[in-house]
């Protein structure tokens, strides 16, 4: 396994992960949205959905959870304490999914401010669930004193290269349906999703959109400072959008011709989630409407172009909606 203080990530990371999950995850459903018009422009792009929210536990999660997971197991690296994480609600789901099925023991730490939609559905599989601190950091932060008292296996939300493998798996499962695709638009939230991602897409000659709420945007500061720094998060996507700093993973993928950053108002991604469901039935978080939100202007594709935007997650309220 790939220490995670090494090499940024690879293709054969990814093909790795491809293989070790196989059968284990639901392969992604994607499906043409329309020909938009394009803004200002005589012309047309084509606009797909891959519906990842439809994945095991709600959320591209399960991916990343499964790989560590099982990567760890062939390895005998699985303690009598378990494994134990900290997230704002997705990956916690994923984590004790997969060590559910494993028969493996799971302590998972959450902010108060979590979604009750996501500590409720939580506490459905075998864990034992700990509420601390109002952000994720302060949950982190429980985490690791956890871990460091009991043995626990530490695993994380995105800054680890099984994690941010896993999540990568996506674009294969993409190609299947859209072998030319010639764009893939992901939410940004510590990075995990977009590491894997933009790696595999680099691979095939695809470029990546990396999208974040303007409050909570810590991999596009990161890439105007040239290094990871920390900033404050506030935003309607912050519970599953909120870190304050992103993974060196995903820091480096951001510096690849192929992949690119921008950043969204609340106001745009709570639109594309009110349009969703107005126009496709479709309920998903406010972090995953945050990849659409960036049609709103913030990005916009070239004639012809053949765009798949990435819904990454649906563990929400729907009376919100």
């Amino acid at each position: 396994m790939k220490h995670p203080d090494a090499d940024p990530l690879s293709y054969s990371d990814i093909s790795d992960a491809t293989e070790r999950i196989a059968g284990r995850v639901r392969p992604v459903t994607v499906t043409p949205a329309e020909r938009v018009e394009k803004p200002g422009a005589s012309g047309e792009y084509d606009l797909h959905f891959a519906l990842e929210y439809m994945q095991y536990t709600g959320s591209f999660k399960a991916r990343g959870a499964q790989n560590f997971l099982r990567a760890h197991h062939a390895a005998g690296m699985l303690p009598d304490a378990g494994v134990t994480i900290a997230s704002g609600g997705n990956t916690g789901l994923a984590c004790a999914w997969a060590a559910q099925e494993l028969g493996v023991a799971s302590t998972v730490f959450l902010p108060t401010t979590a979604p009750t939609v996501k500590i409720e559905r939580l506490r459905s599989y075998d864990v034992d669930v700990q509420l601390v601190g109002s952000e994720y950091a302060d949950a982190n932060a429980a985490c690791q004193d956890f871990a460091a008292t009991s043995g626990a296996l530490t695993s994380h939300a995105y800054d680890n290269p099984l994690i941010a493998a896993g999540a990568g798996t996506l674009v294969d499962d993409i190609r299947t349906h859209v072998p030319d695709i010639d764009t893939i638009v992901v939410a940004v939230g510590g990075g995990g999703l977009f590491a894997g991602v933009a790696t595999a897409a680099d691979h095939h000659g695809i470029q990546t959109v990396a999208v974040e709420p303007d409050g909570s945007a810590v991999l596009n500061a990161s890439l105007a400072a040239g290094k990871l720094i920390d900033i404050p998060v506030n935003s309607i996507a912050a519970d599953s959008l909120g870190a304050r700093r992103a993974s060196q993973y995903a820091l480096h993928a951001t510096q690849l011709e192929s992949s690119s950053s921008i950043t969204v108002s609340d106001g745009d991604i709570i639109r594309a989630r009110a349009n969703l469901w107005k126009d496709r039935r479709i309920a998903v978080e406010y972090g995953a409407a945050t990849a659409l939100a960036a049609l709103e202007g913030a990005y916009v594709p070239s004639v012809g172009e053949k765009v798949c935007v990435v819904l990454c997650g649906a563990n929400t309220d729907p009376t919100t909606l």
